[in-house]
């Protein structure tokens, strides 16, 4: 996958896809089996995951970069 917004997304939801069923599975109720899945993936994320939310970070830069370049070379123009 090129995009790193996707493919940060797609690990964590499928993360906790996976832990939710296996909660589910194992006869948690509901309720605490999201919980605790959201916690335990929040947490696997936050260790194993620093590549990818890394390049996510890097992607939302050169957005912002590039859309304030070109802000910013507009106002110069008007300004001239």
């Amino acid at each position: 996958m090129k995009n790193p917004w996707l493919r940060y997304i797609t690990l964590r939801v499928g993360l906790f896809i996976g832990f939710l069923a296996l909660m589910l599975l194992l006869g948690f109720d509901p309720f605490f089996s999201a919980i605790i899945a959201a916690v335990v993936s929040l947490s696997i994320s936050l260790i194993f995951f620093s590549k990818q939310r890394e390049a996510v970070s890097e992607a939302i830069y050169r957005f912002t970069k590039n859309k304030t370049d070109k802000d910013s070379e507009a106002e110069d123009a008007a300004a001239k």
